[in-house]
């Protein structure tokens, strides 16, 4: 079976270190992307199974980031995660059209299970 692939924009190397460790010691593959605006390039090259997407990342902006991705035919069934320090964190989850939400700073068993569980919805 293949490993699974999670895309994670963000630009925090000290949270993107920890993210990667976790996931990949629990078997996942983990690619990750200091800017957003090439979300689609990004996407098409690696097929993530699900993606992590910050509120404050380079260029565009979660927000904005995530509406490319989900207004992509191809695109739009893989999961977003978002993930902000931000108050208005499920206003901003949804005008993106995310998945789910997670607020920074995170517990990263939270986190797991909820990437997950949706990486099971998909299959």
């Amino acid at each position: 079976m293949s490993k699974k692939r999670i895309l994670i924009f963000d630009d925090d190397t000290a949270i993107l270190e920890v993210i990667t460790i976790i996931f990949e010691e629990n078997g996942y593959e983990v690619k990750i992307s200091e800017t957003s605006h090439d979300i689609i390039e990004k996407v098409a090259d690696y097929q993530p199974d699900v993606i992590l997407m910050d509120n404050w990342i380079p260029k565009i902006g979660g927000v904005e980031a995530t509406k490319l991705l989900k207004s992509t035919e191809e695109f739009k069934h893989i999961p977003v995660i978002y993930v902000t320090a931000n108050n208005d964190i499920v206003a901003l989850a949804s005008e993106a059209k995310a998945d789910d939400y997670v607020s920074k700073p995170f517990n990263l068993d939270d986190l797991e299970i909820m990437v997950a569980k949706h990486i099971k919805e998909q299959v």
